[in-house]
């Protein structure tokens, strides 16, 4: 993926994420030839616009409330910086990088559909600035989520005028400086510029197409962590015969107790049926029910966010018919809602991975809960020894944190701007609150595959070290015991949990 053309109708999730990971080597982004000859097309609209004296929102009217008042053609180009340098109010910790580069590449897609009104010139300056590695400074607090997400977006904005700060090459300065030193020249804003870079969802669909990626990476390894838990406390692969999930045909559970059925192929860690024994708990025999309608989550998620990535999402708009009229529509492609529910909807099924794995690592821990298949808190010597006792208060405390997490945010909202704009999505919040269940979740699986490793090899003690797992567990287990070791005694856990983490994070569990 060398580089990535710019048309604002065929961007995808793995072009994005590879922009946003992909540095130093990242590829470079440019904009497609017909993507240029329509936004200068639509550029040369507002000039003919404003020397019509017509009157449209944004180009010759104030914003918001302020919509009713008309701006001297003298004042047009004021009136653009003063809306970068007025809504760029935003609060708490940046973005980080990859976030940021996400935030910068969808917002150029967008306006490379030619119909905001941004001149060339300045998209070209957004592009270069994120080929160059200039990572304008953007707070993660201050977006409502439906007129756009107007204070970040500013934030991202202000370096194109020599204003804000910016991450350049590690070190956080003026953006005049880092344009200094990459050798980028900042411009003054022409009619409808301003307007253009900071009307629009771009933080909720960055943050979201992010956040839906890592979704789809723990999906599966909540998969793997499951099946090697029910492995480690002798359970039955037998729930997850095909001919159950037949006869209630959620296509997203019969898919996953098909991986389930994969990933134990071969296993001899699996009981047979025992009339005294024949059937788990429902954390062991109900995974495909449960994480099938987390996939279900989450393939919803991908729909939304797939189409939001080539939408056209600032206000107003600009047409161009073929025989050359000019036509400027305000709407409310702006507005969130659709992006915030599917967050939130997101969010709270994502958090239902982490409850059922915090349930399988109390099973794993509690011996009256295992039947005796394994010892007390997975440690030889309970009692001078606590073992993975306290790994499951942590796991307890994610997982309730997450609940809090999970209420959602699109239910709310607080109306602004002297009430004209008086329905918000709150979608950056649901967005901001999806991060938080991710970063527990992933947290969660690691303690669980930990846990379950350890597991497994008091296992082997009983049924013989030669014994195999299954093909998809026997790799899992084998890159956990790269890294971590069994734990014979009591020892500093934190260390081993932070790596199990990176090892979630990362993918390298998976096949």
């Amino acid at each position: 993926m060398e580089t990535i053309y710019l048309d604002g109708q065929s961007l995808t999730f793995e072009q994005v994420q590879a922009v946003a990971y992909g540095e130093p080597n990242a590829p470079r982004v440019e904009i497609s030839d017909e993507a240029k000859r329509l936004v200068t097309r639509a550029a040369d609209a507002v000039q003919t616009l404003l020397s019509r004296g017509t009157i449209a929102y944004g180009i010759t009217t104030g914003f918001g409330a302020f919509k009713d008042r008309i701006i001297p053609p003298d004042q047009v180009e004021l009136l653009q910086r003063n809306i970068l340098v007025s809504h760029a109010v935003g609060v708490g910790n940046p973005f980080d990088i990859p976030t940021t580069r996400a935030i910068m590449l969808i917002r150029a897609n967008t306006l490379s559909r030619g119909h905001s009104g941004i001149r060339l010139s300045t998209l070209q300056l957004l592009v270069d600035m994120l080929n160059a590695g200039v990572h304008s400074v953007i707070p993660e607090k201050g977006s409502l989520g439906a007129s756009g997400d107007l204070a970040p977006l500013a934030h991202m904005a202000l370096p194109i005028i020599g204003e804000g700060k910016v991450n350049y090459q590690g070190e956080v300065i003026s953006g005049a400086e880092a344009f200094k030193r990459a050798g980028l020249n900042p411009i003054k804003l022409a009619a409808k510029e301003g307007l253009a870079l900071t009307n629009g969802t771009t933080i909720m669909t960055a943050v979201g197409v992010l956040q839906t990626l890592r979704a789809e990476r723990f999906s599966q390894t909540a998969d793997i962590a499951g099946c090697l838990s029910l492995e480690a406390l002798n359970g039955t692969d037998l729930a997850f015969d095909e001919r159950i999930h037949n006869l209630r045909p959620y296509p997203r559970q019969i898919e996953c107790a098909g991986y389930l059925r994969s990933l134990l192929k071969g296993s001899e860690f699996t009981r047979e049926h025992e009339s005294l024994n024949v059937q788990d708990a429902y954390t062991l025999r109900c995974i495909p029910q449960v994480h099938g309608a987390v996939r279900d989550a989450i393939a919803y998620a991908r729909w939304v966010f797939e189409i939001e990535l080539n939408a056209v999402t600032d206000n107003p708009l600009i047409f161009i018919d073929d025989k050359d009229e000019i036509t400027v529509l305000s709407g409310g492609n702006f507005h969130g809602e659709p992006l915030a529910i599917a967050m939130d909807y997101l969010a709270f099924s994502v958090a239902e991975l982490g409850n059922i794995s915090e349930r399988r690592i109390m099973r794993l821990t509690d011996e009256c809960s295992n039947t005796h298949a394994l010892p007390a808190f997975l440690t030889k010597e309970g009692g001078l020894n606590s073992g993975f006792m306290i790994l499951q208060y942590t796991a307890a405390a994610l997982a309730t944190e997450n609940k809090v997490f999970a209420h959602p945010a699109s239910v709310d909202t607080i109306p602004t701007s002297a009430n004209v704009e008086d329905h918000v999505s709150m979608g950056a919040t649901a967005a901001i609150k999806l991060r938080g269940v991710l970063d527990n979740v992933e947290r969660i699986l690691a303690i669980e595959l930990m846990s379950a490793a350890q597991g497994v090899d008091f296992r082997k003690q009983v049924i013989g070290a030669e014994k195999k797992l299954g093909e998809g567990t026997r790799r899992a287990y084998a890159v956990i015991r790269e890294h971590i070791p069994f734990i014979e005694s009591d020892t500093v856990m934190y260390e081993y949990m932070e790596t199990m983490r990176q090892l979630v994070e990362e993918g390298k569990v998976l096949p």
